[in-house]
């Protein structure tokens, strides 16, 4: 069970590059779009409101709505066996990164408790540590950084995201020292159905889900 689960070492490799449709650029592409998402819970929590008014839902609606039909044009491509630029050689037979990074960022705003300003303080660190961190560890990896190095930036990075959001949106600043290293070593494992950027979003959700109880 634990080989079906696990990518084998030789079926993974840090440089993503040639693996890329597109090539070099299709990697750049594919990480100006994983960079481009921390604007989504700027415009859900401070615009949600206006952008759903215009489609006449609810700012949960319409994320709902976006999600799903994500997922419905994930399992049309799947079918059809295309990629398109950015995306992966394996992603023509799986979920693609984005369309796990979609799901995991449109449950986080579904779910995500609200507080802070514009209700804010929770789901914008979740996010961003996927948008901002993966894309990091990434490069770090490509650039063949030792995984002690690669993880310590990690857990750095995310820490200050975390901080920085206590800072600006009131967010608890004890949570930094669970969720920075939580979020990357759920982004640690090579899963052969997970993405890891549904990993960095579903376990760190998860666990504010089990904390926020606890939260005052």
């Amino acid at each position: 069970m634990t080989n079906e689960l696990l990518l084998k070492p030789g079926d993974y490799e840090a440089d993503h590059v040639k693996h890329s449709v597109g090539g070099m650029g299709g990697h750049l592409f594919r990480r100006a779009v994983h960079l481009a998402m921390a604007v989504l819970p700027w415009i859900y929590y401070w615009h949600g409101d206006y952008i759903a008014e215009i489609f006449r839902v609810t700012p949960p609606q319409f994320a709902s709505a976006v999600v799903i039909i994500i997922i419905t044009a994930e399992v049309v491509r799947l079918k059809l066996g295309l990629t398109i630029v950015g995306q992966r050689e394996y992603e023509a037979h799986q979920f693609s990164a984005l369309a796990w990074g979609a799901i995991g960022v449109g449950l986080t705003l579904l779910i995500a408790p609200e507080a802070g300003l514009k209700g804010a303080a929770f789901g914008v660190p979740l996010i961003w540590s996927l948008t901002f961190v993966d894309p990091l560890m990434g490069e770090l990896r490509r650039a063949d950084a030792a995984p002690r190095t690669v993880a310590t930036a990690g857990v750095v990075a995310c820490a200050l995201i975390w901080i920085g959001c206590g800072f600006w949106l009131g967010t608890p600043f004890w949570l930094a020292l669970m969720m920075a290293p939580v979020t990357v070593a759920a982004e640690w494992p090579r899963l052969r159905w997970i993405d890891d950027n549904g990993m960095m979003m579903l376990v760190p959700l998860t666990l504010l889900l089990l904390l926020h109880p606890w939260i005052g």
